[in-house]
């Protein structure tokens, strides 16, 4: 149960009422209930009320920390382990190697710098299932391993095996030539990149690029850093994005995993590059005013052994829980164990790495919801009914290791920002740890871009129910912050496609040159494209994310090479030569998101407060709300534009256009006269108290702009 600081009486969050909400469908969906804060002397006003409570996840971690602090001196050295285990070089060029095998009879140390003896470096076994390794320099007093050459540690097993692994700490892997495993291979370079440039505030606004390093490229192949410093950030910062996600960053065997089959997590993936290039790439970002977050996989683990994690110590647990807890049945993969000291050394040692080394602003976490649920959310349909998240299903094991590692985080870097992967919906994920909550900054709004796929596969467009998409896009708790999105990686991948695939398909192929008419496939497409992104932008959530590509409506899917597809790299690509084709209409949709995003910049929607939403009117087509001081219009009606429709607004004043989806310049028809100034009347109507006649065409979106008032910047 979710409690707050000893500091006041513990508490659980209790629903005062069960709302309801009708769906489009006429049935009821039980409503995710406002969450506000409460304390002992607040309960009147609050929606929910307060009562004491036996047990607490913040009682768990507190001790968790209490023990940090007894055992360890604190969380601060804790998690700096990677200076201890793995290879390090101390100021006399001495190097001490540690490793954590509880279940190992003996370790030795093999590679290039003994021959491959797989006898002469014996680890010393130490207590608590550590071993530890100490090579003094050699005569040159250079290190006794050279940089860039390749080790392997020999695991002797109590069944008599010998076991050949990869440090769970390597800081670098790289592919055999000969298999497809991955060798480890000893990074120290003489000369290590170093940082210039500051990292960036954190963003009021946040406004997310998510991005594949190896795809971001139109040639098939794996694209590298170096490519994407030089020819994606350019764009990256002209279209208005001030923070990038970056996927498949930590070292995975296949890479058909998108990443999220990590083998080696402290080692930055060699496919694309160096760690020196990434950090170069992270550092020209900051140049940039961009913060850099990185997709992190704490929630599993590849099942490879000898290259992986798995069977380190030639167990069946060593990191993770013994089978059946331990694996994953959908992905086929391992299950940590969150209860583990050393585990808990590992993985926010891991964090701390990864900000400290390359510098990172923060993280995206995977699979949240597979750790916070002993059921992994397999099967599991989530209404909203509190009974789903306080109960044995619960896996507190995991609630307190996300507890501690945003605790940690936020404390060592304020302004690190931490984003959830959960569908769930489970209460107060981003609620303060000091609150009782997971401490997470936001989590992804997952239900907007399945809500939006189904319509355009559903629905006929005179079928869109105003109401249901408004609900969608506003469900969320007050106080829990979101990243909404039209679309991401997940709606792109094989067996899906891209939002603009699904409303233009073939016609993409032959039709979007601007120097012929558009076709009313192509024309819907467009857009259509940028109403749902606008809207999705607007009123989704307190944060924004797009997939890289389509911003600019990257036709196909996405597929990375395999055996299915005879090892192509065909859509394992981003095409952005398609903008450089000036005729093309992906320049049009990409100059409107660019627009968009300087436009939220400008008045700062996505950290003000909710929307209110004064119209969505079923037949009209219409959704009006007003956020951030300006005024959103948007007619859905495919035919039916709007003359002189009434629209309510809170302050009166002249109002006039900022942005207008109708624009020749984004691939529309152009309708709308932008010296035309709408005044506001003393007229009540949709629970403001004055309103104004505008002219919304079909298929456009407006946002309107109070120019006797001042924005929120």
């Amino acid at each position: 149960m979710l409690q707050f600081l000893s500091s006041t009486p513990f508490f659980k969050w209790i629903p005062t009422s069960n709302s309801t909400k009708r769906t489009s469908g006429g049935g009821k969906k039980k409503a995710f209930s406002v969450l506000k804060c409460c304390t002992a002397h607040s309960s009147s006003s609050s929606p929910y009320r307060a009562q004491p409570s036996g047990s607490s996840w913040y009682g768990l971690f507190e001790k968790r920390l209490f023990l940090l602090e007894e055992a360890e001196g604190g969380f601060d050295q804790f998690t700096r382990s990677y200076r201890t285990f793995g290879v390090n070089r101390m100021a006399d060029n001495r190097l001490v190697l540690r490793e954590w095998a509880p279940a190992a009879e003996a370790l030795f140390l093999t590679g290039d710098f003994n021959g491959w003896d797989n006898f002469s470096h014996p680890y010393e076994k130490k207590e608590f299932g550590k071993w530890e390794l100490c090579l003094p320099p050699k005569h040159d007093n250079s290190p006794a391993i050279e940089h860039n050459t390749k080790l392997k540690v020999v695991v002797h097993t109590k069944k008599g095996e010998r076991l050949y692994r990869i440090s769970p700490w390597a800081k670098y892997a790289i592919q055999s030539e000969k298999q497809v495993i991955y060798d480890w291979v000893h990074w120290d370079p003489p000369q290590p990149y170093l940082h210039i440039h500051p990292r960036p505030k954190k963003p009021q606004s946040l406004r997310i690029y998510e991005s594949h390093v190896g795809i971001a490229s139109p040639d098939p192949k794996v694209a590298s850093y170096t490519n994407f410093t030089t020819n994606v950030l350019p764009r990256i910062k002209d279209l208005g994005y001030n923070c990038i996600q970056l996927m498949a960053v930590m070292e995975h065997a296949y890479y058909a995993s998108f990443g999220y089959q990590v083998t080696s997590f402290f080692a930055a993936s060699s496919r694309y590059g160096t760690p020196e290039e990434l950090k170069q790439l992270i550092d020209t970002a900051h140049s940039l005013d961009i913060v850099v977050l990185l997709d992190v996989v704490h929630s599993h683990a590849s099942q490879n052994t000898e290259d992986g994690l798995n069977s380190f110590d030639g167990s069946d647990s060593c990191f993770f829980h013994s089978p059946p807890r331990g694996e994953h049945a959908l992905w086929g993969s391992r299950l940590f164990n969150y209860s583990s000291w050393e585990v808990l050394r590992f993985l926010l040692s891991n964090l701390r790495w990864w900000m400290e080394e390359y510098r990172f602003d923060g993280f995206r976490f995977d699979g949240v919801t597979s750790m916070m649920y002993h059921h992994h959310g397999i099967g599991s349909m989530f209404s909203g009914d509190y009974s789903e998240y306080f109960g044995l299903q619960v896996d507190e094991d995991s609630l307190v290791y996300l507890m501690t590692a945003n605790h940690v985080l936020h404390t060592l870097y304020p302004d690190c920002i931490t984003i959830a992967e959960d569908v769930s919906g489970m209460p107060a994920v981003c609620r303060s740890v000091a609150e009782g909550g997971l401490g997470f900054d936001y989590r992804l709004a997952m239900a907007i871009p399945d809500k939006w796929i189904q319509i355009l596969k559903e629905l006929a467009d005179e079928a869109w129910d105003m109401g249901n998409i408004v609900y969608t896009l506003t469900n969320r708790r007050y106080g829990e912050n979101c990243i909404a999105y039209a679309e991401s990686h997940d709606q792109s991948l094989v067996g899906d496609k891209s939002l603009a695939f699904w409303l233009m398909d073939k016609e993409m192929y032959t039709n979007m040159s601007s120097l012929i008419p558009m076709t009313p496939v192509i024309d819907r497409g467009i857009q259509l494209h940028k109403m749902i992104r606008l809207l999705t932008h607007a009123l989704g959530g307190e944060g924004y994310l797009n997939f890289m590509g389509n911003e600019f409506g990257h036709p196909e899917w996405l597929d990375f090479p395999r055996k299915g597809n005879n090892e192509s790299y065909h859509y394992a690509r981003r095409q952005y030569n398609l903008l450089d084709t000036d005729h093309l209409r992906y320049r049009q949709l990409y100059d409107f998101d660019r627009d968009m995003n300087r436009t939220e910049d400008k008045y700062g929607w996505l950290a003000a407060p909710p929307a209110f939403v004064s119209a969505k009117h079923e037949g009209d087509k219409v959704i009006v709300f007003e956020r951030g001081n300006v005024l959103f219009l948007l007619n859905f009606h495919p035919t039916r534009s709007q003359t002189n429709y009434r629209v309510a607004v809170a302050s009166p004043g002249k109002y006039t256009i900022k942005l207008d989806s109708d624009e020749v310049q984004y691939g529309g028809h152009g309708r709308l006269d932008h010296n035309t100034e709408f005044f506001t009347e003393p007229q009540p109507f949709n629970e403001r108290e004055n309103s104004m006649l505008v002219y919304i065409p079909c298929r456009t979106a407006l946002i309107l702009g109070n120019d006797d008032t001042e924005s929120c910047y």
